[in-house]
């Protein structure tokens, strides 16, 4: 009966074996298994990187514990899901040891996938565990400031080791932790280390050696011990001219010198004499090998070039107001003489609310430091270790409440520094004139094509930024927020650094009072249509036909640079400038051109697709000639500051907006809401948002400095932008002959030869102005000689040769 039972319990033992058996994996789930391992540890690896490389453990902290918001945007590389796993294995778990896990993953996938032996990756699974908590822990002892190296779990541990053993016995104990995994794991040994130190030795020895002169033995330079042996088929040998034929002696081959004193160390040269039987001898021909240079071709153009560089100098575009003067800083007003006024009890007192708010809700502080700008004072503090940055951004409105100010905003964390900053604004502001940043050195040494100065910072330095490098520049903001101020702050700051002959201004005004001021300066500074009064542009019809023309402008500037064979318009006018380029075939110094539309949701209103078009069109091609647009507008919604306008939009500076989904419009973050107005305001070109008090310039500093350059010698008529035909408004053929201009036959002339219609042409063949030759172009369009007005493209031509064009002109008189 046991032998019974026996053989029961050994069937039961056999079955559960048999079912664990049958449970293994197969060969095919095993690789598929071990494939995705070794993902997962690519996907770790690449969570882990940008969680270091981006700087997440800041930027995404606060958005791992909102990751069912699909709004919030996180940094990893890897996602939302990357910005979890690295939270929970790096930071609240191992630090940098978390990457011994991506390796321990990595080989237990190659392992499955390969079909390798278990026994190795069981060992490798112990020690590479120990190894993490070893590291873990010696991160979270030396670096107590950087959490993020030794992870919280690293932190705890020493934390929890030091309240027994305390710190020494912690550092005691994690060099035992290291020996121990060197002698078992790394297999060092005391033997190794002492045969190391004996090769190292030993090395060292037989350099120094090396390094000494061996002596050479006299017995060296005896040449009786070299012998030549002789080769019995040596006998055999005999060299046959036509003639003769002569044996080589073996006798002269033997050594001649019986002693080392008889050698000569200083080599003596000797004819070579070989006794051969005469023969007739022809004699040497030397010939004559003359290597001929052929002479370089000269460049004409570039010799012409520097011949007029070298007789002229270099083409100046000043030349005609060389008598030009920049406006004097004198002509603005200081409105603050002694700075920023720091008041110590108000700093105290603004940092003791920020302490005990945060303490309030048990977060404690480790350092706490204050900057003191015009309008703002920034607080950047240092939380304790294991805040969660998200937990002091909730509390945005329970600090502003405490501190009874408005427009708190708190940057956690400030980009490139590990503090988070609290924005609060000063009771007594400080105002920042436009004196102070047009003289500051930062604005008088920019080195940049079209510095802006926009006023300072919170650290109170100047902030100039390069238009032309923006390329395009969008402003929003509520009303009375200190738009209009910046837009003045802007054109004068290129008023004081570009010459007329640099830059024009296109302004576009449908207020009618804003930038009518600039009108003094029309002959200097402004551009304008054809036939038109007056430069700004108040009226919306107008500027549809403005935008329109500057798009002609922008593909006749493109197709000089097509055929100066250069790329953006700095190298085309350098190219100019050192005469490479010929006048006469259209080539023409290019200044830049700013276009200011104030007001742009207006416009938007009345005439939507006409204007959106145009000024999408010109933000994406324009930047390379020159062409910089600055549009503002009150309302800064979607309908009016559209995705295309947007995308070619980088530069944003943003006002004070009502809501913070304006603020998510113009800055694609929030922070515009929070602003305290009067100038405040927020730039960005892509990168991080600096917060700026713009600089305030009045009404009459604007008139003092309009009166100043218009006072001077101007150019005899405004900046000319080529005329616009649209499809509605076409030209009036019914033309009298009697009132044809008196080149007409002439300009004719010149268009069936070249078989292009342009005004452009008309102008450098008969040296006429640009009015006078579209004239002469509308005149032959009526004519019939050229084709109608196709945009950018030349008129086609509708007389082939000079023959038909008298049979034309016969018809005519008849």
């Amino acid at each position: 009966m046991a032998k019974t039972k026996k053989e029961t319990v050994d069937k039961k033992t056999e079955s559960k074996v048999a079912s664990i058996r049958s449970w293994t994996l197969s060969k095919q789930q095993k690789f598929v298994l071990g494939c995705l391992l070794v993902l997962f540890s690519i996907a770790l690896l690449v969570a882990f990187i940008s969680f270091y490389v981006n700087g997440q453990w800041q930027t995404d902290q606060s958005a791992v514990s909102q990751l069912g918001d699909r709004e919030e945007v996180v940094q990893n590389w890897l996602g939302k899901f990357g910005a979890f796993l690295a939270d929970l294995i790096v930071y609240r778990g191992f630090g940098i040891a978390s990457f011994i896990i991506v390796r321990l993953f990595f080989l237990t996938g190659l392992f499955l996938a390969l079909e390798l032996s278990t026994k190795k990756l069981k060992n490798t699974w112990f020690w590479d565990l120990f190894a993490i908590i070893i590291v873990s822990v010696l991160f979270g002892f030396f670096a107590t400031s950087a959490p993020e190296l030794g992870g919280t779990i690293g932190y705890e541990l020493n934390l929890f080791l030091q309240d027994y053993i305390g710190k020494t016995g912690t550092l005691l104990t994690l060099l035992f932790g290291l020996i121990v995994y060197l002698i078992f794991k790394i297999k060092l040994s005391p033997e190794k280390i002492q045969s190391y130190f004996d090769s190292t030795k030993k090395e060292f020895k037989s350099e120094l050696g090396s390094l000494k002169p061996t002596p050479q033995p006299e017995s060296a330079y005896n040449l009786e011990e070299f012998a030549i042996e002789e080769d019995p088929e040596l006998d055999n040998i005999h060299l046959k001219t036509e003639d003769t034929q002569f044996e080589i002696n073996k006798e002269a081959l033997k050594p001649t010198i019986n002693h080392s004193s008889e050698i000569d160390l200083n080599p003596v040269v000797k004819p070579l004499q070989m006794n051969i039987n005469p023969v007739t001898e022809t004699p040497a021909h030397n010939e004559e090998f003359v290597i001929e240079k052929a002479e370089e071709e000269d460049i004409i153009e570039e010799n012409l070039a520097s011949r007029l560089v070298a007789d002229f100098g270099l083409f100046d575009p000043t030349l005609d107001l060389s008598n030009y003067k920049f406006p004097t800083i004198d002509l603005l007003k200081e409105y603050s003489t002694g700075g920023i006024t720091i008041n110590q009890e108000e700093l105290e007192e603004n940092k003791n609310k920020i302490v005990d708010t945060l303490r309030n809700y048990k977060i404690e502080i480790a350092q706490i430091k204050a900057t003191v700008g015009p309008s703002v004072t920034l607080y950047e503090i240092v939380p304790e270790a294991g805040i969660r940055i998200s937990k002091i951004k909730s509390l945005e409105d329970d600090i502003a409440l405490s501190l009874s100010a408005l427009g708190i905003r708190i940057i956690a964390p400030i980009p490139g520094k590990g503090t988070i900053g609290i924005e609060v604004p000063n009771k007594n502001p400080t105002m920042v004139s436009m004196k102070s940043v047009i003289g500051s050195a930062k604005f008088q040494e920019a080195e940049m094509e079209l510095p802006i100065a926009l006023g300072k910072t919170i650290s109170n330095e100047t902030f100039v930024v390069d238009l032309a490098k923006m390329p395009h520049l969008l402003m929003a903001g509520a009303t009375g927020q200190g738009k209009s101020v910046g837009l003045n702050a802007v054109l004068t700051s290129l008023l004081y650094k570009k010459h007329p002959a640099e830059v024009k201004f296109v302004l576009v005004d449908p207020k009618k009072v804003e930038l009518t001021l600039f009108n003094k300066i029309e002959r200097h500074y402004l551009a304008k249509l054809p036939d038109t009064e007056d430069a700004i542009i108040t009226d919306n019809a107008k500027v549809v036909n403005t935008l329109n023309s500057l798009c002609v402008e922008m593909d006749n500037r493109y197709s000089l640079l097509k055929d100066a064979m250069v790329r953006n318009i700095k190298e085309y006018n350098e190219k100019f400038k050192s005469r490479k380029l010929n006048p006469e075939a259209g080539h023409r110094f290019l200044p830049y051109i700013v276009l200011v539309v104030d007001e742009f949701a207006d416009l938007i209103m009345t005439a939507g697709k006409e204007v959106e078009i145009p000024i999408a069109r010109l933000a994406q091609l324009a930047r390379a000639i020159g062409i910089h647009l600055i549009i503002a507008t009150q309302r800064p919604s979607v309908n009016v500051i559209t995705g295309l306008i947007k995308a070619n939009f980088p530069a944003r500076i943003a006002f004070r907006v009502t809501s913070k989904i304006d603020s998510r419009t113009i800055l694609d973050t929030q922070g515009a809401d929070q602003l305290i107005g009067r100038g405040d305001l927020l730039y960005t070109n892509g990168n991080d948002v600096v917060r700026v008090q713009c600089a305030f310039i009045d009404t009459p500093e604007v008139e003092k400095i309009t009166d100043f350059i218009g006072g001077q010698k101007a150019y005899a008529t405004a900046y000319l932008l080529p005329e616009f035909v649209g499809e509605e408004t076409g030209i009036n053929l019914d033309m009298d002959i009697s009132e044809r201009d008196t080149l007409f036959r002439e300009a004719a002339e010149i268009i069936v030869n070249a078989q292009q219609g342009s005004a452009s042409l008309l102008q450098r063949k008969l040296k006429l102005g640009y009015n006078r030759a579209g004239r002469l172009i509308d005149q032959l369009e009526a004519a019939g000689i050229v084709g109608p007005f196709e945009g950018s493209k030349a008129r086609s031509v509708n007389i082939l040769d000079l023959s038909a064009l008298d049979q034309f002109f016969n018809n005519e008189q008849n």
